[in-house]
Formats: C-alpha cells, sequence, structure tokens
C-alpha cells in the first residue's frame, strides 16, 4: 500500500540521514586531528589533478595562523541556494590546503551535507548508483550533475 511504502521510505531515508551525520562528524573529526605541515622546506608536490576546486596556496602563512573557515550550512536542495552552498563547500576545501586528497573524498564531503529534502533524494539516487560517490569520473562530472 500506498502508506507502507512511505513509511519503509520514511525510515529508510532517516536511518540515511543518520549515516550522513556520522559521516560529517567523522570527517570534521579527521580534519580536526591532520598534523600541522612541517616548518622544513616543502616535498615536491604531486602532479595537480584537473579540478575547478584547487587547493589554497598559503606559502607565506603558516597553517597555523590560518583562521578555521566555517563549514557550510546543511543543504536542503533548494535550487535558489545550491549556488551558494556549492560556493560554500568549494570555499572550506580550497581553505583546507591538503586535507582533501581526492576528488571522491570533497564529493563524498559534501554529500554529508545534503541531509533534507531533494538534497537528500538525491544522496540517496548517488548512493544507489553502482560504485556510489565513485561514480563520478571526477570533480567537474560531479559539479555538472548538481
Amino acid at each position: 500500500t500506498t502508506q507502507a511504502s512511505l513509511t519503509l521510505h520514511t525510515t529508510e531515508l532517516a536511518g540515511l540521514r543518520q549515516a550522513t551525520d556520522t559521516i560529517a562528524h567523522s570527517l570534521q573529526a579527521l580534519l580536526e586531528r591532520l598534523p600541522s605541515p612541517p616548518t622544513a622546506a616543502p616535498a615536491p608536490s604531486p602532479p595537480a589533478e584537473a579540478t575547478s576546486v584547487p587547493p589554497f596556496k598559503a606559502s607565506t602563512v603558516s597553517h597555523t595562523n590560518i583562521p578555521r573557515p566555517a563549514l557550510p550550512d546543511a543543504y536542503d536542495g533548494d535550487r535558489a541556494a545550491g549556488e551558494r552552498f556549492l560556493q560554500s563547500c568549494i570555499t572550506y576545501i580550497q581553505l583546507s590546503g591538503e586535507a582533501f586528497t581526492s576528488d571522491v573524498l570533497k564529493i563524498a564531503w559534501i554529500l554529508s551535507y545534503m541531509k533534507t529534502g531533494r538534497a537528500s533524494t538525491y544522496v540517496l539516487r548517488v548512493f544507489h548508483c553502482p560504485g556510489g560517490v565513485n561514480s563520478f569520473d571526477d570533480w567537474e562530472a560531479f559539479e555538472k550533475d548538481f
């Protein structure tokens, strides 16, 4: 029946919201535990991956002097707020230096803030795809799909 289906989907959505919250808290805890970069000469950088979200370059400022950027607000899928949400996420990623080492990590982190409304439906669709977050070829593919 429709009511049973609605109840089942509501329960599944609540479980996914809880999982998303857990992922968000875990990612934040990992970010907070990252060590400060060494003060010695930096190691050569690996080849830059093609992405529209380059890491923040603060060559003259030590990591400990950079203020911690604000976390983005949770996103509910409101199309009018979508660009602002994505830009808030990109800003955080850029200011977090090398904390986001791959496009997959960036995408998963952003999805963890998409908890309600249309956004949670989008997250469900991503995770039901074969490969889940890995189903995006790169950052540009995610940004275009978003």
